[in-house]
């Protein structure tokens, strides 16, 4: 006897109920055909050795179903939802396990490290800050995810360990704040970082090696803070530096080789510069003296030479000035030591020089004791704790190359042209020590960034 067609059929049904685990327990089939396909019965027991099916039905689960569109307030927060979902895929280690709250649609209310506000001209809410500070996150694939947050303004990410590549955002018309510090960043300078929008730069404490490109200094317009430091940047500094109107800028704890930029006289907006810890060599630029908001100037322990310029006494805001661990000689300008009487000098470190001599207000604070000016380990006759004479005598030896200078640019000024410093920046603390080891304490946001910390200043 020949089988039906729909004997058939029905047997395929089954085995793709089977396949398709939607009856997961052991099925008993009972077929009786009756004659030439005319009677058909069909049983199917659902148990044990083909037990009687239970006097219930049984509900299964139905297959997952996930967020739609409609399911978000917005549809910014919808293509946030999927940018962070695929980014969660990457993310190999959560030691605060703040991915468990990236779940569900409430994306501004729950998800950890997700803040969002209204996109300018509009009113609906899309992601605009991502917050990862402190949280060790580990991935080496998340430039695909800052750069898919269309509506992002700031991105910080410091102490985590993000590898790979910067993201690519151009995308970004909002994004004004980038902070990927100590990270495991490495490679050439990353272009990407180059935003028109861009106030806040932050790549300190990564592995980042070559030159630092000179867009970076007349490519951000509205530049406040720059922070380099601790990384393998090597050789010039681009001739351009000072036409930046960077306020904050730390590019110590690198391999930065020649002079000091002449150009760092236009930077008229500079408060706190650090060069400190390079191979910094050439002159001492006299150009500095321009700088009337100028508070921190750190060059210390590099290879630069030359006299102090008289010039640097025009500084009537400088508080920390360290120029120690150099090659500079010959005489420490009195205007700059007035500085500690007449301006707000606090620091002027001169250590480990071979200066010669002092004028009278040098002498002065030395006798008074005073800490704000430090020139051991000089070459200055009649003070204690100097260089040997042999020292003093083979650096006397030596060829110099930097011309003497009496330019002072503030000579004729008016006073109302230096504006007077606030309260708050009077209780910075003195700065002390190895500039290297300095930090947050200190009160100085440039100083701030020398620590493994979050974003400097707060």
């Amino acid at each position: 006897m020949g089988t039906s067609p729909l004997t058939i059929t029905y047997f395929f049904i089954i085995q793709c109920l089977i396949s398709s685990s939607l009856i997961p327990t052991t099925l008993s089939l009972d077929i009786s055909l009756g004659g030439k396909g005319t009677g058909i019965s069909i049983g199917i027991g659902i148990g044990i050795g083909g037990s009687s099916p239970p006097s219930r039905s049984k509900s299964y689960p139905q297959p997952k179903s996930y967020p739609q569109p409609s399911d978000f307030k917005s549809c910014f927060l919808y293509r946030s939802y999927l940018a962070i979902q695929e980014f969660k895929k990457t993310i190999t280690c959560d030691p605060q396990g703040i991915t468990n709250s990236w779940n569900g649609t409430d994306i501004c209310g729950s998800y950890c490290g997700f803040y969002c506000e209204a996109p300018p001209g509009y009113t609906d809410m899309a992601v605009a800050s991502v917050d990862f500070n402190g949280n060790a996150l580990e991935s080496k694939y998340f430039d695909g995810f800052v750069q898919n947050l269309t509506e992002l303004a700031l991105f910080h990410a410091n102490s985590n360990n993000f590898s790979g590549n910067l993201p690519f955002l151009n995308s970004n018309l909002y994004f004004y704040e980038l902070d990927l510090s100590n990270n495991k960043l490495s490679g050439s300078f990353p272009s990407n970082a180059i935003q028109p929008n861009l106030t806040f730069l932050d790549l300190r404490f990564n592995r980042y090696y070559g030159s630092v490109p000179s867009n970076v200094f007349d490519k951000l317009p509205y530049a406040i803070a720059i922070f380099l430091n601790n990384n393998m940047f090597n050789g010039y500094l681009p001739s351009n530096l000072g036409y930046s109107p960077v306020q904050y800028l730390s590019l110590a704890n690198n391999l930065f080789t020649g002079p000091i930029p002449s150009s760092i006289g236009h930077a008229k907006n500079l408060l706190e510069v650090l060069f400190l810890n390079n191979h910094l060599s050439g002159c001492l630029p006299p150009e500095v003296g321009k700088l009337q908001k100028l508070t921190v100037f750190d060059a210390g322990f590099n290879y630069i030479t030359g006299p102090i310029p008289y010039s640097y006494g025009c500084l009537q805001k400088i508080e920390q000035l360290n120029l120690a661990h150099n090659l500079l000689y010959g005489e420490v300008p009195e205007a700059l030591c007035k500085l500690a009487f007449t301006g707000h000098l606090k620091n002027l470190s001169l250590s480990y020089n071979y200066l010669t001599s002092l004028g009278p207000s040098c002498w002065e604070l030395i006798k008074k004791g005073s800490k704000k000016l430090d020139v051991s380990k000089n070459c200055i006759p009649w003070l204690p704790d100097q260089r040997s004479a042999e020292e003093c005598w083979w650096f006397e030896k030596k060829p110099k190359t930097c011309p003497w200078s009496s330019y002072t640019p503030c000579w004729g000024a008016s006073s109302e042209q230096f504006d007077s410093v606030s309260a708050s920046e009077e209780k910075k603390a003195p700065v002390k020590g190895k500039a290297g080891m300095l930090g947050r304490k200190s009160g100085y946001r440039t100083y701030g960034a020398l620590d493994v910390s979050p974003k400097p200043g707060n």
